[in-house]
């Protein structure tokens, strides 16, 4: 009895993460809602340079638990710039702990705030969080022939017009690499070979769509595009072959070691304008994190398993970049639940917030 309560503790180590985060976004979305309506009559840069000291306050606090409590170890590989950039972040997609590592690049870059997502549609209808990341700068899409263009290039030039600061996250899949989902991955195969385009093993074939629109429309506000390739150690199992990829709950689990991150920057030069080629250059990168990848999970040698090829950096969080927003959203969500006044306030939030916010993704893109 005593081992299956050990057990049973030991799996429920993502409660109190999971509990703080969402317990704080009231607190949160009234933060950024007053300071929304103080705004109201300001420039829109004035209201965006606030909103992501805010975004990067939360995000901050989000890797505490991500990256201290965890103490999961950040592997760096390639060219990631120490400065901030306006730019295009691409990324393979093979779970929700996927969102996770685009902020702990920003973060080491001092561009948190700046993150902003290319979203399926369905997203928007979370609770408070969809609301607010598309208040936020992100843009929802839907795949396929429902895939607004024009709705997506004007909200990217709205952003550009009130001189955004951009770190724009794609998955250009457009769904995740799920290797016990064979079907998707067998389609994903078809597909390309019928396109006449190499076949892909650790990666589907990417729609370019999204990240045509984004670089076009963007092409002369962006300094870079961050070519990512994401691995998460663990991920194999006895026989060698790949696992699922951690979920949020497993990653604050302390289910995954050690996450190995690949980043090539790309000159806006180096890319073709035009869709058909830019179509061609996209899965050409997605070929590279292929192979990446095989290398990572199926090397021949054992000694290059389980990590990518070239120099890498092991990355720490300090504790001063997480730890003090942590405090300062725990400290007001206490505060404000102590007081009857506060609770109410609190409960009316996550209602009424997520009412409102549900209303307006349905009327507004």
């Amino acid at each position: 009895m005593l081992l299956s309560l050990v057990l049973h503790t030991y799996s429920m180590r993502y409660v109190l993460p999971a509990a703080v985060m969402m317990g704080t976004a009231p607190t949160y979305m009234l933060a950024w809602g007053a300071w929304r309506l103080l705004s109201a009559v300001l420039p829109a840069r004035f209201y965006r340079e606030v909103d992501d000291r805010l975004y990067t306050i939360y995000q901050s606090m989000v890797l505490f638990f991500f990256e201290n409590y965890t103490g999961v170890q950040v592997i760096i590989y390639g060219d990631l710039p120490k400065n901030k950039e306006n730019v295009i972040y691409l990324s393979n997609h093979q779970c929700t702990v996927d969102w996770i590592i685009a902020d702990m690049l920003a973060i080491r870059q001092d561009a948190l705030g700046h993150v902003r997502y290319v979203l399926k549609d369905g997203l928007k209808w979370l609770p408070l969080y969809g609301w607010y990341f598309s208040q936020h700068g992100g843009v929802y899409v839907k795949r396929s022939a429902k895939f607004n263009e024009k709705e997506m290039r004007e909200k990217l030039r709205a952003q550009m017009k009130a001189e955004t600061p951009m770190y724009l996250v794609i998955f250009p899949e457009g769904t995740r690499y799920n290797p016990e989902i064979p079907k998707v991955i067998a389609d994903s195969q078809s597909f390309a070979e019928k396109e006449g385009l190499a076949v892909l093993k650790h990666v589907l074939t990417p729609r370019v769509k999204a990240t045509h629109v984004a670089i076009d429309t963007m092409k002369d506000y962006l300094d870079a595009v961050y070519d990512v390739t994401v691995a998460y150690e663990g991920t194999v199992d006895h026989k060698g072959q790949r696992k699922l990829a951690p979920s949020m709950t497993e990653f604050l689990s302390k289910e995954c070691p050690r996450v190995h991150i690949f980043i090539d920057r790309i000159e806006l030069k180096d890319i073709p304008e035009e869709q058909m080629y830019m179509r061609r250059w996209l899965h050409e990168r997605f070929e590279i994190k292929d192979k990446l990848l095989i290398e990572f999970y199926d090397a021949k040698d054992s000694k290059r398993r389980n990590k990518f090829p070239g120099k890498s950096v092991h990355s720490k969080l300090s504790l001063k970049k997480s730890l003090p927003s942590l405090l300062f959203l725990g400290g007001l969500t206490a505060s404000m639940l102590l007081t009857e006044s506060g609770r109410k306030l609190y409960v009316k939030t996550w209602i009424y917030g997520t009412l409102l916010g549900c209303l307006w993704v349905s009327i507004k893109p």
